[in-house]
């Protein structure tokens, strides 16, 4: 017997609120800016892009301690202290945290220091993964796999769903194209689609989409001005320094920037960027 999947919406005005802390919430009027770099590096990285960030519309900090590199010689995180680090930082600033799993044993540990559990594009049709997120506590942040179809995009969701966690939150991050100018290519044309069909929050990240650091900020305007939820956006003291994704990484005062820039555009599709008043963050 056919039934209706738990990612569709079961009428036109259905939207699923995703809440990441008290004052942050994806699906809603506020659109939600991520910011940080790809991967841990040092507790002096991460406490100058928090700095930085605060005086920002930076609603959420991302960073990975566990890192799926194409390369097995490649940087592959800083693992359990890069957690510690993470942990540190979202207490002290007052600020909530998004950080990869890769793995179901790295669940338990990887909930305790973050607020936001990421499922990379790799990891997008990880089923014993997403069955085991669907019974966490926390919620998801599910990127859309390197060639994944929509259909098998909201069937990755499904899993999660239908094993007991509402709280997902998918994320274009473009698919791989016969071009190779970006790194991918960016398909806004999905994020309306996927507006239209699933109740679930939608959010793009324009930086593994393009690739290149001047490509990014084009890219995250034309996200808000289509209707996307929200945007992750890599960012990092010194970007040509950085130990992965250097290319692409913005540095902080370009994120400021590209940031600030945001305001009018989501103004002119009736939304704002959370959670700023004033320009000042307001409290966790």
């Amino acid at each position: 017997m056919s039934t209706t999947p738990l990612t569709r919406k079961s009428h036109p005005n259905q939207t699923t609120l995703v809440k990441l802390s008290d004052t942050v919430t994806f699906g809603g009027s506020d659109a939600v800016v991520i910011g940080g770099p790809c991967a841990i590096e040092s507790r002096k990285q991460m406490e100058t892009v928090a700095q930085e960030l605060s005086t920002t519309p930076v609603a959420a900090l991302r960073g990975g301690a566990f890192k799926p590199r194409t390369s097995p010689h490649s940087f592959q995180g800083l693992g359990q202290a890069g957690l510690e680090i993470l942990a540190d930082i979202r207490q002290r600033y007052g600020i909530p945290v998004v950080t990869e799993v890769m793995a179901v044993a790295q669940i338990e540990t990887v909930a305790a220091h973050a607020d936001m559990l990421q499922v990379g594009s790799r990891n997008m049709q990880n089923f014993d993964l997403l069955k085991a997120l669907g019974q966490a506590e926390k919620p998801v942040l599910l990127k859309r796999g390197l060639a994944a179809t929509l259909d098998e995009f909201l069937g990755a969701a499904e899993y999660i769903l239908s094993h007991g966690n509402p709280n997902v939150v998918l994320c274009e991050r473009g698919i791989r194209s016969f071009d190779t100018f970006t790194r991918n290519v960016l398909d806004l044309g999905t994020v309306v689609a996927l507006k239209q069909l699933t109740h679930l929050p939608v959010i793009v990240d324009p930086s593994h989409a393009a690739g290149k650091r001047e490509l990014v900020a084009p890219l995250a305007k034309a996200a808000i001005a289509c209707g996307a939820d929200g945007l992750i956006i890599e960012c990092h003291p010194e970007p040509e320094k950085s130990v992965s994704d250097a290319r692409q990484a913005l540095s902080l005062s370009e994120m400021a920037t590209l940031t600030r820039s945001l305001q009018p555009i989501a103004a002119a599709v009736g939304r704002s960027i959370a959670p700023f008043e004033d320009g000042t963050r307001i409290a966790a």
